[in-house]
């Protein structure tokens, strides 16, 4: 039986731009960092965002336009300040 999602994994092409993307707008928990070591394919970081793993491995970005995502669900009353958030975000 399937009891949730273990974790999400995405690939970046800037592993550092992503982690302070993660941390800045949604306030995640960096959990793990690979530093420069390679364990599966390449350096990775591990978040946790409200009990949510996720984690980025450095790549290459994908070279066409894709619908991938993720969508976290955020409350009426919090909406705007992380709609700010990514307003301000670089």
């Amino acid at each position: 039986m399937i009891e949730g999602i273990s974790h999400i994994t995405l690939i970046v092409k800037d592993l550092e731009k992503a982690a302070i993307f993660f941390t800045q707008i949604f306030d995640a928990g960096e959990i793990y960092s690979s530093e420069n070591r390679t364990f599966s394919i390449s350096r990775e970081k591990f978040f946790l965002i409200n009990n949510i793993w996720i984690a980025i491995m450095e790549g290459k970005s994908l070279t066409e336009k894709t619908y991938n995502h993720i969508a976290f669900e955020v409350s009426k009353k919090d909406f705007p300040k992380y709609a700010e958030r990514v307003r301000n975000w670089e």
